[in-house]
């Protein structure tokens, strides 16, 4: 098997000083609708400035690094062990050269491991076989602590909100995520929501759903039209960029729905500030596509 470590160093280093065009063009759009000399249109210049630093120089978009979360798609018959071995290397070699903050704390003993590798969930490394004669994908999103500690999830209905189990439920549910984030999340934010599971399968679906590009729509017409309402009634909430007030709090939101059992009915909510580091690597044969 092909030894990809020095190609995943290179995911790592893009998604983590890089943004995506498609983040990119949002925040630059949003500068606009901000009035000229306040606190939102400045917080966005800054944001923006940043970005175009950082990518000139290599640097990390956000002294927080994030949680890195691997998606790895892999063909039929690939070893995954040897897959994991060599992101683990590619993710120890980036902190050394500082593309990565080190981030992986022991929770019991308050120790960090000075690397990013913390037992076998840090980077958290998830693994789905697709057919042998499909290209290797590894995805990675790197996951702020500020937009991961305002995350929520919620059980409907919820009596104090008056949200029942239905999609009029989740939409006072989501809005109250916002609502209660304010400036925290470091706006403006992209919004990851599943509707249904358990509570380990709903905040993992909530979390997936934020690989999918911006604009991306959910194929159901009813959930497209929810996600589209609810960026829109975010926005008109007047948190602004980092809480300052103004036109941008939200710049997208993404849905999906699961199966639940029939006692419950949780709303998940993962919300990904504006830093919104995602990337993508494609091995087919020789070649190495990055996107």
């Amino acid at each position: 098997m092909r030894n990809l470590t020095q190609e995943i160093l290179e995911l790592i280093r893009r998604t983590s000083t890089d943004l995506p065009n498609d983040v990119e063009t949002r925040l630059r759009a949003a500068v606009e609708k901000e009035a000229p000399g306040s606190a939102a249109r400045g917080a966005l210049e800054t944001i923006v400035k940043n970005i175009e630093l950082s990518r000139k120089n290599s640097t990390p978009l956000c002294q927080d690094t994030g949680t890195p979360i691997f998606y790895v798609h892999y063909p039929e018959g690939m070893s995954t062990r040897a897959l994991k071995k060599q992101i683990r290397e590619a993710m120890a070699e980036a902190t050394r050269r500082s593309y990565m903050r080190p981030n992986a704390v022991d929770a019991i003993y308050d120790k960090n491991s000075g690397n990013n590798l913390g037992g076998d969930e840090f980077p958290y490394i998830h693994f789905d076989e697709v057919d042998a004669d499909q290209p290797l994908t590894i995805e990675l999103m790197l996951k702020g602590g500020g937009c991961e500690n305002v995350g929520i999830q919620y059980s409907l209905p919820n009596s104090q909100l008056g949200a029942g189990r239905d999609l009029k439920g989740v939409r006072k549910v989501v809005l109250d995520a916002v609502q209660k984030a304010q400036g925290q999340g470091c706006a403006p934010g992209i919004l990851g929501v599943a509707i249904g599971g358990d509570r380990g399968s709903s905040y993992y679906a909530s979390k997936e759903v934020l690989f999918s590009k911006m604009g991306t729509r959910n194929e159901d017409p009813q959930l497209a039209e929810l996600e589209e309402r609810l960026t829109d009634e975010a926005n008109q909430m007047g948190i602004g960029p980092m809480g300052f007030g103004g036109e941008t709090t939200v710049l997208d939101t993404k849905i999906t729905g699961l199966h639940r059992l029939p006692a419950s009915y949780f709303v998940s909510v993962s919300y990904m500030c504006w830093a919104y580091r995602r990337r993508k690597m494609t091995v087919s044969g020789e070649e190495v596509i990055y996107d």
